[in-house]
């Protein structure tokens, strides 16, 4: 993340391990005034650098029906345009770009097997969707 300090740094650190923290205790934390930790956190807020704060449930515990992984590969440079149409499915979740084999990795989260069946035939229905490999999330291990 470019243009964060060490403030900032150990200001995320912190709110990674737990999004719940006060701001005051977070000020104490971190050896500055509360009204420092706020400011540092609306301005991360503003630049898109925190993007809000969640509770974080144990993926097999969190009702969320099925969950897969699908790499996929492209045919040509149009990664942008794949990311779009991704984005406009609410099956899909967070999507990343990776190196090696595959050119991005999809989260997706279906209530049952026939809906991931859809979704999966949806991505690969489009034009620049050239391959793909999909693993099926079980228990979450740790």
């Amino acid at each position: 993340m470019s243009g964060l300090d060490d403030l900032d740094a150990r200001l995320i650190g912190l709110l990674r391990a737990d999004g719940r923290m006060p701001t005051a205790t977070l000020a104490r934390h971190l050896g500055v005034s509360r009204g420092t930790a706020q400011n540092r956190i609306d301005r991360l807020l503003r630049r898109g650098v925190l993007l809000g704060f969640t509770a974080r449930v144990r993926g097999d515990e969190g009702g969320g029906g099925v969950r897969a992984i699908m790499a996929i590969e492209l045919r040509a440079a149009e990664a942008r345009r794949v990311v779009a149409q991704l984005r406009r499915m609410p099956e899909v979740g967070r999507v990343h770009s990776t190196n090696g084999r595959w050119d991005m990795i999809a989260e997706l989260v279906t209530p049952d097997l026939a809906a991931l069946d859809a979704a999966l035939t949806a991505i690969r229905a489009m034009p620049a969707v050239a391959n793909s490999e999909t693993s099926i999330l079980l228990a979450e291990l740790g």
